[in-house]
């Protein structure tokens, strides 16, 4: 039989299928082979009590892509919220989520709300739509834009991120119709002892779309991405490469340089360049003390 991982607390599994939630636990095979189950994955268990609902997982199916901090899998888009004010939009924090977002492989989505506190949202709407990314403004307060959300969200596993203050959980909440955030999160912690065990879990919305509650998500390093393949991730960059001179160019101090070239055209934006030009650095900076 097969399901999806819809929660994990303390290596116990909830498993999704067709009919029915089972409780599971992994095979010790699985820690044998270093590869563990994580929320997300599609899997093959074993039933071992129909009426208690209780399994084993046998086999993880392939996966789509997966995310090292937190652990998920399967997903197909990230949504990243940053508010126009209360706090400032941070699009710094807002360039490395989508540098990131794109070395994995995964859609992202940039919702901009509090658009009742700021009218002058245009630049930053777009800004980012002409690069090519799907920009959604809205307003939790007056449920402004939440019915573009629920579509882009439709038939779809969506991780939500976003900093302290944007209105993450305002907006969760909208969607549900509901109050399904406690404390900033879909989910609570479970305290034992001095240890605290975050509970990651899928939400269904509705047949084969979820939102994937996972603190921490906004705290991600992206020191898996190497100085020198940052420029790949900034995907108005791409087609400007091309006209640098010179093979390995940092696009910082080089001549004739195709991505500064484009700068002074107006056809990448000082904002983004700047930004890149800070995560570069950052990077290049973690890179000396790794060794």
């Amino acid at each position: 039989m097969q399901g999806k991982i819809i929660g994990n607390i303390s290596n116990t599994y909830k498993i999704k299928t067709e009919n029915k939630e089972y409780e599971a636990y992994a095979r010790g095979k699985f820690k044998n082979e270093e590869i563990i189950p994580v929320v997300g994955d599609n899997v093959e268990i074993e039933v071992i009590d129909e009426d208690k609902g209780e399994a084993i997982i046998e086999k993880i199916l392939p996966r789509i892509n997966y995310v090292k901090r937190p652990r998920i899998a399967n997903i197909d888009q990230i949504i990243f919220i940053i508010s126009t004010k209360h706090p400032k939009p941070d699009l710094l924090m807002l360039d490395k989520q989508l540098a990131y977002a794109q070395k994995l492989g995964i859609k992202a989505v940039i919702i901009l709300n509090k658009i009742d506190l700021e009218e002058n949202y245009k630049p930053i709407e777009n800004l980012y739509e002409k690069i090519g990314y799907k920009v959604i403004a809205t307003s939790a307060k007056e449920k402004f834009g939440i019915e573009e959300v629920k579509e882009v969200l439709k038939n779809k596993i969506s991780v939500f991120s976003g900093n302290s203050g944007v209105g993450k959980s305002s907006i969760i909440n909208m969607i549900f119709e509901e109050d399904k955030t406690q404390e900033g999160e879909i989910s609570q912690k479970n305290k034992k002892g001095k240890n605290t065990t975050t509970d990651t879990k899928l939400y269904e919305l509705e047949k084969n779309t979820y939102i994937a509650d996972t603190p921490g998500f906004s705290n991600f390093d992206i020191t898996e991405i190497e100085s020198s393949e940052l420029d790949k991730y900034f995907i108005e960059f791409k087609q400007e490469i091309q006209n640098c001179e010179f093979i390995g160019c940092t696009h910082l101090k080089e001549k004739n340089c195709g991505i500064k070239k484009a700068l002074e055209a107006g056809r990448i934006s000082k904002e983004r360049y700047e930004n890149y030009c800070k995560i570069y650095e950052e990077l290049k900076d973690k890179e000396k003390h790794r060794w």
